[in-house]
């Protein structure tokens, strides 16, 4: 039974990413609204579904560590990974929105979480702040796409024209429903693959801990990274990249937002994510600004170097809740020369692109 669901989770992934994407394109068509923004809200917050029933239960359990963690692993495994595994497919395409407006944006609330957490506690007046600030994004999100620039409108128009949408409420009904029932499989078939996982990894004799740090963190963000894959190869990029930074900003703004409302006394931060993890989910954000900003691609080798970062925070942390003795060695691998020498390359391909433009 367990080896049936797993296979059928897979296939609820696969099946949901593809209806979901499917039913957002043709909506974002028909509605007259850019693919980017229908990735960076619909998308993205419906992808963010799993993270928002984990910390919001884990929240009113008490298990604030769950609740804060699901957030920032997820944070950091949406940038490094979905997006390095989505390149590495197929190039991506970065709008100059997401350079200009959101990505900024994911940096700045990724900053904020750092700030109200340093007193080692998210009250439930911050994420009451937090709350106001999703919903005057997806505000802001909408009024910004319907009073863009001629251009971008001229664009919309042709692209209403060139692909003849059905814009009657059937056709609005259908894609909807493409959407939810892409949502419901999603979540269903991550849960089902994650239980799969889980069981297979005990058979093993693989400890609690690193299920913990490995297939229990990485699986609420399946649905993301089912989405953005299927969105990447059926060239819906704007949707593929858009998915992930709306749901950071989701993450951060909404789930814990909500989970810290709904704690009696909010959510306390541990010690030890304040000094690496946050810091870690910041320096990742801002990576992607160099990134996105030379030429506008996420390149091949660009994907592979957040995927390589991530295999590299994987070993880190798995080191360090050990306490083994490879850890100092590691660390000083990864200050001395991995770092430096990636700054360097991003600083190279920075100043290349400066100089063409």
């Amino acid at each position: 039974m367990t080896e049936f669901l797993f296979i059928l989770g897979l296939l609820f992934l696969i099946a949901g990413a593809e209806i979901l994407v499917r039913g957002a394109s043709r909506l974002a068509v028909a509605a007259g609204v850019a693919p980017l923004i229908i990735g960076l809200t619909v998308v993205a917050f419906g992808t963010s579904f799993p993270e928002l029933a984990v910390s919001v239960m884990s929240a009113l359990s008490g298990q604030a560590d769950i609740a804060v963690g699901n957030v920032v692993g997820s944070n950091i495994f949406n940038v490094l990974f979905i997006l390095g595994l989505s390149a590495l497919i197929v190039p991506l395409i970065v709008s100059k929105q997401l350079v200009r407006l959101d990505v900024p944006l994911m940096i700045t609330v990724s900053v904020l979480l750092l700030l109200i957490s340093l007193d080692g506690n998210i009250s439930r007046s911050e994420g009451l702040l937090l709350m106001a600030g999703i919903v005057a994004y997806t505000v802001f999100l909408f009024y910004y796409n319907t009073y863009n620039t001629r251009k971008n409108r001229e664009a919309a128009a042709t692209l209403v024209e060139k692909t003849s949408p059905d814009r009657t409420y059937k056709s609005y009904a259908t894609n909807l429903f493409f959407i939810v029932s892409g949502l419901f499989l999603l979540v269903v078939g991550s849960q089902w693959l994650i239980d799969g996982a889980i069981v297979f990894a005990l058979r093993l004799g693989v400890s609690e801990l690193v299920i913990g740090l490995t297939i229990v963190a990485a699986g609420t963000s399946l649905p993301e990274v089912a989405t953005s894959i299927i969105a990447s190869i059926r060239g819906e990029r704007d949707i593929a990249v858009g998915n992930v930074v709306g749901s950071n900003i989701f993450n951060i703004l909404a789930v814990l937002g909500l989970s810290s409302l709904l704690a009696p006394n909010g959510i306390n931060v541990a010690p030890s994510v304040l000094r690496f993890d946050i810091p870690i989910m910041i320096a990742v954000a801002v990576a992607c600004l160099p990134i996105f900003f030379t030429g506008h691609l996420i390149a091949r080798w660009e994907g592979l170097l957040f995927l390589g970062y991530y295999a590299a925070y994987i070993v880190y942390l798995l080191l360090h809740s050990s306490g083994h003795s490879a850890l100092p060695a590691f660390s000083r691998l990864m200050l001395i020369y991995v770092i430096p020498l990636t700054v360097l390359t991003i600083l190279i391909v920075l100043i290349r692109t400066v100089r063409k433009a």
